[in-house]
């Protein structure tokens, strides 16, 4: 099995020493950096499948550096989990909102570091999903060409914004998205959707999928997630 490349970006020595140890007794091959800079230089110079990165760093900050890397066509596909201290509620938001794939707060447990880590390289190939893909989780199926959701075989009757919500979120379980990353994916013409509305819209889709309906979960001061 081929190593991935993971970097790790942090300006504190002690937690970047904690986090490469962690990743490369589980097989990876790890790279540091303790700034945006020296960051960005290495994701040219590597190939790097996934990012550990600090948001709090000097010079360039986490979220800039997140900003040029998805901007890069040779580093836009790398993957991001980002790491944040607690309350930075605004700066999580924008980095997904940026293109990162996960976050973890400050402190951390590096076991679940780990775990994330994988679970975000995991998703490696699941990018190329086709939008045709007839999906099956647990007791539901999602037929995008038919426009059909059917729950324990008895079909629930959606909207056409419901049903591109429910697809957006389950195309990848385990994401978090924002209420904006929704809103841009899915504009339904039966109803005008904004920031606000997209709540409105998962209030509904949960009660139609009930009991189903926890398969969709809040992500406070964040949005929501398709549970993994």
């Amino acid at each position: 099995m081929v190593k991935k490349n993971v970097l790790v970006v942090d300006d504190e020595e002690d937690i970047l020493e904690l986090i490469r140890f962690n990743l490369a007794r589980e097989g990876y091959q790890v790279f540091c950096a303790v700034s945006g800079e020296d960051a960005l230089k290495l994701a040219q110079e590597k190939p790097i499948d996934l990012i550990v990165l600090d948001l709090m760093l000097p010079g360039i900050d986490g979220l800039e550096v997140a900003r040029c890397l998805k901007t890069d066509l040779t580093t836009k596909k790398i993957f991001i989990v980002m790491l944040t201290a607690k309350g930075e509620e605004a700066d999580i938001v924008t980095g997904l909102e940026l293109g990162a794939d996960d976050y973890i707060t400050k402190p951390f447990s590096p076991r679940v570091l780990v775990a994330r880590v994988k679970a975000v390289l995991r998703r490696e190939g699941k990018e190329q999903l086709d939008d045709s893909s007839i999906l099956m989780i647990r007791d539901l199926v999602i037929h995008p060409g038919r426009h059909e959701v059917l729950l324990n075989g008895k079909h629930v009757l959606l909207t056409f914004t419901e049903f591109g919500i429910l697809h957006y979120l389950a195309k990848r379980p385990g994401w978090v998205f924002t209420r904006s990353q929704i809103l841009d994916a899915v504009r339904g013409d039966d109803y005008f959707v904004t920031d606000r509305s997209v709540d409105v819209q998962i209030v509904g889709l949960r009660k139609k999928l009930d009991p189903a309906g926890k398969y969709i979960e809040t992500v406070r001061g964040v949005g929501y997630r398709f549970r993994e």
